[in-house]
């Protein structure tokens, strides 16, 4: 499905610039750590020079459609999917829950042995 211009969509700005800042701090601390014998300027003026362009970017794909989920659209879906995925536990004619299988319990007494070996008694 291909997305055509539309100048009418609105741009994230305050969501673009808070991404690049994060970007330059953490970029920043990594530099100091890394070249901390030879710390030069140009690093620095690199990374801000990034800042227009993330920009433009950022604006060019908003303009066109994108728009990212947020780690708030992240976290509903997993709850939603997990909501629905978990069953109702099984009630039994007792009136209590079926308890979960276990290492024990799950391949019951009438299934075959695996392999070519007789079973012991």
């Amino acid at each position: 499905m291909c997305m055509a211009w539309d100048s009418t969509r609105p741009v994230p700005w305050r969501r673009l610039i808070r991404e690049w800042i994060i970007y330059v701090a953490f970029a920043s601390v990594a530099f100091v750590f890394i070249y901390r014998d030879d710390l030069q300027l140009g690093l620095f003026a690199g990374l801000f020079a990034s800042g227009p362009m993330y920009l433009l970017f950022g604006a060019v794909l908003a303009k066109f459609g994108y728009a990212r989920k947020t780690f708030k659209d992240l976290r509903n879906e997993r709850d939603n999917a997990a909501a629905s995925k978990t069953p109702a536990p099984t009630i039994t004619s007792t009136g209590r829950a079926k308890p979960a299988p276990t290492r024990r319990t799950s391949s019951g007494p009438s299934s075959p042995r695996k392999g070519n070996k007789p079973s012991r008694r």
